[in-house]
């Protein structure tokens, strides 16, 4: 595989990642329900008019997780350490949120956040061997 196909494949998969994570489906109480792209929308219009109501870390790090794999999608090399990085932060809240899924039995908690959990662990052995053939 050429350095460039390497380079489009880390960009497909951030980008897979970006898109899975956003699928990630929470329930709580009782008709408490909403995907994280509801709720990402919700933190990005409270972040102007009330950052600090915003202001935890399960809130603030897959957020920040999220704009450095948008980052490496637009660099003529993707950065492997902001690839990583990006799936690490968003990756904690999405395998608790599976974590969870799991534990309460509750097939749509698990199903949205599996395409993520799947496409991380991709990720993360792409750049293991594109490290290996001394291209990442």
């Amino acid at each position: 595989m050429t350095i460039k196909a390497l380079f489009m494949k880390t960009r497909i998969l951030n980008l897979l990642l970006i898109l899975s994570s956003l699928m990630a489906y929470l329930e709580w109480g009782t008709d408490q329900k909403m995907f994280l792209a509801q709720g990402e929308m919700e933190i990005l219009a409270k972040l102007f008019s009330d950052p600090l109501s915003v202001a935890h870390p399960f809130v603030l790090l897959p957020l920040a997780g999220q704009i450095l794999l948008l980052i490496t999608l637009f660099q003529n090399k993707p950065s492997r350490l902001l690839s990583l990085l990006g799936v690490a932060s968003v990756g904690i809240l999405l395998l608790f949120i599976f974590l969870i899924g799991t534990v309460s039995l509750n097939v749509k908690i698990m199903l949205c956040s599996l395409p993520f959990v799947v496409l991380a662990i991709i990720s993360i052995r792409h750049h293991r061997k594109s490290r290996r053939k001394g291209q990442g």
